[in-house]
C-alpha cells in the first residue's frame, strides 16, 4: 500500500450494528495516531465470495469475520494457519500484496489471553475442563485449553451428536455429557466455560444446575451482554474465580490490529471502557 493511502479494515457479519469491534479498533487508531478507519460491513452468505474479492481493491488490509461467515470465509482463503484449520472458522482475514488472503483464528488466543490477564493464579493443569455448547466458540475454547494444559474437557451440549463431532475431532480427551446431566460435570472441574449464547439479552437462560461448581474453580461466560450473566453471579456466591467475555473479544482483536497497522495495541482498562461505550 502506498504511503498517502489510508488502510482500512473492518468486520462481515449479519447482523452486525450490534458489534463492538469498531468502536475497540477506532480507539486504538485514535490512541496510536494512526491513519486509518474500521468499518462495520452487513455483507449477506451469497454475497461474501464477491466482497472479499473487492475490499483489497478498494484500500482494506483485512477484516474480521464474524456469524455466520467464519466457516466460509475459512473456505474462501487462499492460505490458512494451523489453528484457524484446526478449529475450522476464520475470525481474522489479512489482505496479501500478492492479492491472496490469508485466514486466522485469533479466538482461542483471546480466549486464555482474557484468562491470563483476569485470573492470573488460574492452572489449567489443575483439573478437567467443563464446556458448555459445541459450536464454533466451543471449537475455539477446546483447541486453546488443551493447548494451555488441560488434562481432559468434560463438554454437554443441547444436540448431543455436535458434542459427539467434536469428540470425534479432537480425541480421547473429551468426554461427552448429556445436556440432562449437564450439572454433574461441574463437580470434577476446576476451570468452566459456557460458550453457548443461553444466558445472553434476548436469549433463553442458561438453566443448568449450578450447585456442583467446586469452590476456587475458575469460571468464565462467552457472553457479555450482560456483563455479568447468571452463571457469572452464582459462580461469585459459590466462592469461584470469574472472568466476564468481554476480554476474550478484547484480545481476540490484539493480533489483527497488529497485521493490520503495524501497531500491538494494550488491553488495559480505557480499551475496556471504549468497547462498553
Amino acid at each position: 500500500m502506498s504511503e498517502n493511502k489510508i488502510p482500512l479494515a473492518g468486520v462481515i457479519g449479519t447482523p452486525i450494528a450490534h458489534s463492538k469491534s469498531p468502536q475497540l479498533h477506532g480507539h486504538w487508531l485514535k490512541r496510536h495516531g494512526l491513519k486509518g478507519f474500521y468499518i462495520p460491513m452487513d455483507v449477506t452468505g451469497d454475497d461474501l465470495a464477491d466482497v472479499l474479492k473487492i475490499l483489497p481493491k478498494m484500500g482494506f488490509v483485512g477484516v474480521n469475520i464474524t456469524v455466520p461467515h467464519k466457516e466460509s470465509a475459512l473456505k474462501l482463503a487462499d492460505l490458512v494457519t494451523d489453528r484457524a484449520t484446526l478449529i475450522g472458522a476464520a475470525n481474522t482475514l489479512i489482505f496479501r500484496k500478492d492479492g491472496k488472503i490469508h485466514a486466522d483464528n485469533t479466538d482461542g488466543y483471546g480466549f486464555i489471553q482474557n484468562l491470563r490477564q483476569n485470573a492470573p493464579d488460574w492452572n489449567p493443569a489443575a483439573g478437567p475442563a467443563a464446556i458448555f455448547g459445541a459450536g464454533g466458540a466451543a471449537r475455539a475454547v477446546v483447541t486453546a485449553l488443551l493447548d494451555a494444559g488441560v488434562p481432559e474437557i468434560l463438554i454437554s451440549n443441547r444436540t448431543r451428536v455436535r458434542a459427539e463431532a467434536l469428540q470425534a475431532d479432537f480425541g480421547k480427551k473429551l468426554r461427552v455429557v448429556d445436556w440432562v446431566k449437564a450439572g454433574n460435570i461441574l463437580e470434577e472441574a476446576t476451570t468452566v466455560v459456557n460458550t453457548t449464547s443461553l444466558g445472553m439479552l434476548g436469549k433463553p437462560p442458561l438453566r443448568v444446575p449450578l450447585d456442583g461448581l467446586r469452590k476456587g474453580a475458575l469460571v468464565t461466560d462467552l457472553v457479555y451482554a450482560p456483563l455479568k450473566t447468571r452463571l457469572l453471579i452464582e459462580a461469585e456466591k459459590m466462592g469461584c474465580v470469574t472472568v466476564d467475555g468481554l476480554g476474550m473479544l478484547l484480545h481476540q482483536a490484539v493480533p489483527a490490529f497488529e497485521r493490520w497497522f503495524g501497531v500491538r495495541p494494550d488491553v488495559d482498562s480505557a480499551t475496556r471502557a471504549a468497547a462498553l461505550r
